[in-house]
């Protein structure tokens, strides 16, 4: 009885061990204790030196900062007091703006950090030379007195006026740089200027680069012109007050510079004023975005950089203004639970300026490389680990070797290598198993060799037969929805055709008499006239019916009614004309053909969705038709291309303008046909639209049968495949696509002009 409960519910204790386990089992705890205890000693030494690193790494990159904005921002401020004197003592006359734009020029062209320079006087005259075109390196600048009207000319490699650029309305007396500088009577740095909606105005030659792409259309190439300026007032000699010299520098600068600095792979530096706003950042957010259609700087609050957000809460939450902070400070902030380390370091000058240097750098950057110091410690001691791991193994290798071959022999079979032989052992009764083993697992070889191929053979057949079926499937998909598409072409071809022919005979049926009813109402109404000059003293019974009739209108109003009769009537049989030029889809035989005529039936049809709706402009159609002979071709399948191709343009067309952006630019839809002879044996016929584009991908499937863009429910992704089969096997030409995106669509259909004699055509 104790038995059996023994074999129902064994012990724990009774689970062997394994004799490689108890060998190794002592070597290895005690390379874990010597590496844990190791690593444990070298993080607690590393975490010592990160504060002591951390804070000579910021100290650097503070005065990496601190140099350089001493270095940049006394340029301008000595050059500023260069044009001062040079105005002052006359060695630079104000009243020649091209001598002074020259003056200015080379100034700019030596010092490539400057944005600006120049003077503006007290009577609104102003001269000088600045970088804000894209695409020109230096443009000369002029304002014209009392106007407010601003002037960029484009200068040759010596500083001489070429062409006039542009012209805008800007008035530089509205600046507080220059009502400062006047109302401190020295030289001082203005506020942070935002210009914009200066009302450009191009001239030909500005309209001419525009066109070539040489500037941007936007005329200065900048989205915001976002600078500080350092001015000081002019005097003459007799003190009295002529103007301002000026010097503008760009923000962009600054945080160009800040990028540039190599401080930690994740730290940031930013300069803030004490406002809060920002003047420059090392992260790759702008400091500019729009508030209510205003161009703002962002606030160090605001930013949408999280870290620059973390440092502006815990300076106000440590000093609650910014105005507070007088000297350095060293500050810890944790951004999403990671430590880091920030110093705040007031930036002066005498001329104004009072900015805050903040300088940024994770623990985590220190911290990686005390961890690599750690790995490498850890490193070396795994390798002791491996190197007891290995002669534990090598001892117990020794003592079980045979034991160990056999269980890995079995553990073989069991996962299918029958290949696998036990080699002989010194030991008798090892040796017997060895070989008893063997013949076993050889015979289970020869069997399972037998299933396998038998198993093969049936796979493959399986692979080829689903293959077949797949591609069979596939064709009977494709012939499917050719003839659906077919049938439907045909279908409409003879409904077209039908309804043309029966509104055709009324319609030339009215349309013949119209002429006859015009000359037998002239005769009635020449009778009437003749009756009333032959006996002018008509009865009362005349009278009346004569004035109820309104004889002298109805005279007037039924030639005009007759007319816009015989208008009418010839719309309709144009429309009816062109109806059945399209209708030719049922025509089996090669014909000659206008194609110019098929292109216009097919426009007529689609003259709906050509014209205006709620929210989608015209349409424009831009025609470049070209002499061409008659064609020999499948009128209705040719017909049936244009409509395929037309259509997907109108599509384009209307995805592309629909949300009234482009139409806001002054871009209009555009469908752009030209037809030409190539070589004297081919012809082509290129239409093309300004619409949205396709990508290189889209366009390599875009002939791929049931491949579609469109929406589920639009498009059935054949229409552009069976004509690409129509266009290169009906007649033996090339469809091709032209696109990208942003830049529009063109079809390119190429065909014989005689099937007869076609060549190859490249």
């Amino acid at each position: 009885m104790l038995l059996k409960i023994l074999k129902k519910h064994p012990q724990k204790s009774d689970k062997p061990l394994s004799l490689p386990l108890i060998l190794i089992f002592p070597f290895v705890l005690q390379i874990f204790a010597a590496v844990g205890l190791v690593g444990y000693l070298s993080a607690k030494n590393g975490q010592q030196t990160v504060h002591e690193f951390a804070n000579q790494l910021i100290d650097r990159a503070s005065k990496q900062v601190d140099n350089h904005l001493e270095s940049y921002l006394t340029l301008p401020i000595q050059l500023t007091q260069i044009n001062v004197d040079a105005i002052s003592n006359q060695e630079l006359n104000v009243n020649n703006p091209i001598a002074s734009g020259r003056y200015f020029w080379r100034q700019l062209k030596a010092f490539k950090n400057i944005t600006y320079i120049g003077y503006s006087l007290t009577d609104g005259r102003e001269a000088g030379a600045g970088r804000w075109v894209k695409g020109i390196d230096v443009v000369l600048y002029e304002n014209l007195a009392g106007k407010g009207k601003a002037f960029d000319y484009i200068p040759d490699d010596k500083g001489n006026r070429t062409q006039l650029l542009q012209s805008y309305d800007y008035d530089s007396q509205s600046e507080s740089w220059y009502q400062d500088a006047i109302k401190i009577e020295k030289l001082i740095w203005g506020k942070v200027e935002i210009s914009e909606d200066l009302n450009l105005q191009f001239t030909e030659a500005g309209k001419a680069l525009v066109a070539e792409g040489k500037i941007p259309s936007s005329g200065n190439g900048l989205d915001y012109y976002v600078a500080i300026s350092v001015a000081a007032p002019i005097y003459n000699k007799h003190r009295q007050l002529i103007g301002v010299s000026s010097i503008d520098l760009m923000l962009t600068s600054i945080s160009d510079f800040l990028r540039q600095l190599q401080i930690s792979p994740s730290g940031q530096v930013f300069i803030i004023e004490r406002d809060g706003q920002l003047m420059g950042s090392s992260s790759n957010y702008p400091i500019l975005h729009q508030v209510n259609k205003q161009v703002q700087r962002y606030n160090v609050a605001d930013s949408p950089n999280p870290l620059i957000r973390n440092v502006a809460v815990e300076l106000k939450k440590r000093f609650h203004r910014l105005e507070n902070i007088h000297q350095k400070q060293n500050i810890n902030i944790s951004l999403n639970g990671e430590k880091h380390f920030v110093q705040v370091k007031p930036w002066r000058d005498k001329y104004g300026l009072d900015w805050l240097v903040v300088v940024a750098v994770p623990e985590s950057d220190f911290i990686a490389k005390i961890h690599a110091n750690t790995r490498i410690t850890i490193f070396l001691c795994l390798g002791a680990l491996v190197i007891a791991i290995a002669v534990g193994i090598y001892t117990s290798h020794r003592i079980t070797q045979p034991i160990l071959k056999l269980s890995q022999a079995a553990e073989a079979l069991t996962s299918g290598k029958f290949n696998y032989n036990l080699q002989s052992s010194s030991i008798n009764e090892v040796h017997i198993l060895n070989l008893a083993f063997n013949r076993m697992s050889q015979q289970l070889q020869e069997s399972f060799i037998a299933l396998a191929e038998t198993n093969s053979q049936l796979e493959n057949r399986v692979a080829l037969r689903t293959a077949e079926l797949q591609n069979t499937l596939q064709e009977l998909q494709q012939t499917q929805a050719q003839m659906i598409q077919s049938e439907k072409m045909s279908s409409l071809g003879q409904m077209v055709a039908g309804v043309a022919h029966e509104i055709n005979n009324p319609v030339n049926f009215i349309h013949g008499n119209l002429d006859y009813l015009d000359n037998y109402t002239q005769d009635l109404l020449n009778l009437v006239q003749l009756y009333q000059r032959e006996y002018p003293q008509a009865n009362l019974v005349i009278e009346n019916y004569l004035q109820n009739i309104d004889l002298i209108f109805l005279e007037e109003d039924l030639g005009k009614i007759l007319s816009s009769m015989r208008l009418g009537t010839g719309r309709i049989r144009e429309i009816v004309l062109s109806l059945r030029n399209f209708s030719r889809l049922d025509e089996a035989e090669m014909k000659l053909v206008d194609i110019h005529e098929g292109i216009e039936s097919t426009l007529l049809i689609l003259q709906h969705r050509l014209k205006p709706k709620s929210n989608f402009p015209t349409i424009n159609l831009s025609k470049n038709y070209h002499q061409l002979p008659p064609v020999e071709c499948y009128a209705g399948q040719l017909n049936q291309v244009f409509m395929n191709v037309l259509a997907n343009a109108i599509d384009a067309l209307e995805e592309s303008f629909a949300d009234g952006l482009r139409q806001i630019a002054n871009e209009q839809p555009t469908i752009t046909i030209k037809t030409t002879v190539i070589n004297c044996q081919w012809v082509e016929i290129a239409i093309a639209d300004n619409g949205i584009g396709m990508s290189a991908d889209v366009c390599k499937q875009i002939f791929d049968p049931f491949f579609t863009t469109k929406p589920v429910g639009k498009g059935t992704g054949m229409g552009m495949s069976i004509s690409y089969q129509i266009i290169t096997q009906k007649h033996h030409g090339k469809l091709e696509c032209i696109s990208a995106p942003g830049k529009g669509t063109k079809f390119l259909i190429q065909i014989p002009i005689s099937q007869q004699h076609r060549q190859t055509h490249s």
